[in-house]
């Protein structure tokens, strides 16, 4: 079968190889994958890696490189193991692609992304979205409503980032919000934080490209350019009595954004770490004390959000499918997909990888 595999930094190839055993485990499942996003982590795979795919044996799937890559998908159940009663033959499923011990400390707390042996389906795992087959352990299918269409069932795993980074956040009703960054998880951030009610949603972006597409998806949000102005001084413009926002989220990983989402912030306010940083950041930590403010980190997002996301997209209160501005076919993915989003000048968000 076709699949999309990364062997190095800069060396990902579009190779034959041979398809899933038919022979499931019992909590298996097998799927065809239709849809399938290049996530940002996927990127510092191709400039920097290996990072994160596995270059001996993964300590809990045994998984190593060459890794077929894709963890944001959409896929077609074709058969079950039989202990799987969840999903049958002809199903469509949202790949959950976080696979850990049920067993472990945090396994037997529900909290499945916290664990130090996770994997990660395209990541560390034999298996991955951006191939013809895929098997994935029968917890990893996650069915979704008619009412989901395929590209909006492809974005929910960026989208549960990004409402992690909400729920942290504590965004609701009339929240004030920054957001530093628009890339994709800063463009569904806002698509979230709009969800849980906040009423005014500052962006902070230098790439004029992706302020045009971020007030393209929300046309109430206001759009700064860091370059020009600083947001915090924006932030305090629109706010009452010019305090800050109440929660200001950090989707970029580095040390002046998340300075930004500081500067912003009213005091007692909270922010948000969404973006993974890549190395340490100086910070002002007087200034946080004397903001008395709260800050969160994050990590994936708890497993168990997929049908809540499933149901805020059918019911139309999540447009997620508005993060994307590009498909193509598994032959262009690097020339059309990966240098295309790595272009500074570029004009994409998400590219859907179809196999």
């Amino acid at each position: 079968m076709r699949a999309v595999r990364f062997h190095n930094a800069k060396d990902i190839r579009v190779e034959e190889v041979p398809a899933p055993d038919s022979n499931l485990a019992a909590d298996e499942v097998l799927v065809r994958p239709g849809a399938c996003g290049i996530c940002g982590t996927d990127l510092h795979e191709y400039i920097a890696g290996p990072i994160v795919t596995p270059e001996t044996p993964h300590v809990f799937t045994g998984a190593t490189n060459p890794q077929i890559l894709g963890h944001e998908f959409v896929a077609v159940v074709e058969a079950v193991g039989s202990n799987v009663s969840h999903v049958k033959p002809g199903d469509r499923i949202s790949a959950q692609p976080l696979i850990s011990p049920r067993d472990d400390y945090f396994g037997r707390r529900g909290q499945y992304h916290l664990s130090d042996k996770m994997a990660c389906v395209g990541l560390s795992w034999a298996w991955g979205g951006m191939a013809e087959q895929a098997v994935l352990p029968g917890y990893c299918a996650q069915p979704v409503p008619d009412a989901v269409s395929d590209d909006q069932a492809a974005m929910i795993e960026p989208a549960a980032v990004a409402m992690y980074g909400v729920d942290r956040g504590q965004i609701g009703a009339g929240s004030t919000v920054l957001i530093s960054g628009a890339g994709p998880i800063g463009a569904l951030t806002v698509i979230c934080a709009r969800a849980a009610g906040a009423s005014l949603i500052i962006v902070s972006e230098p790439n004029p490209n992706r302020r045009r597409i971020i007030q393209q998806i929300d046309p109430a949000v206001i759009v700064v350019d860091p370059v020009a102005e600083k947001a915090g001084d924006v932030a305090r413009d629109l706010t009452e009595d010019h305090v800050g926002v109440d929660v200001a989220l950090e989707c970029v990983g580095l040390e002046v954004s998340l300075n930004t989402c500081v500067d912003a912030v009213r005091r007692g306010g909270k922010v948000v770490q969404v973006g993974l940083h890549m190395k340490p950041a100086s910070i002002d930590a007087m200034l946080w004390a004397l903001k008395d403010i709260s800050v969160e980190a994050t990590w994936c997002y708890p497993t168990y959000v997929w049908p809540r996301l499933a149901g805020l997209i059918a019911a139309g209160k999540l447009p997620v499918e508005k993060v994307i501005t590009g498909r193509i076919d598994a032959d262009d993915v690097v020339a059309k997909g990966f240098e295309a989003l790595l272009d500074p000048g570029g004009e994409h968000l998400k590219i859907l990888v179809e196999t």
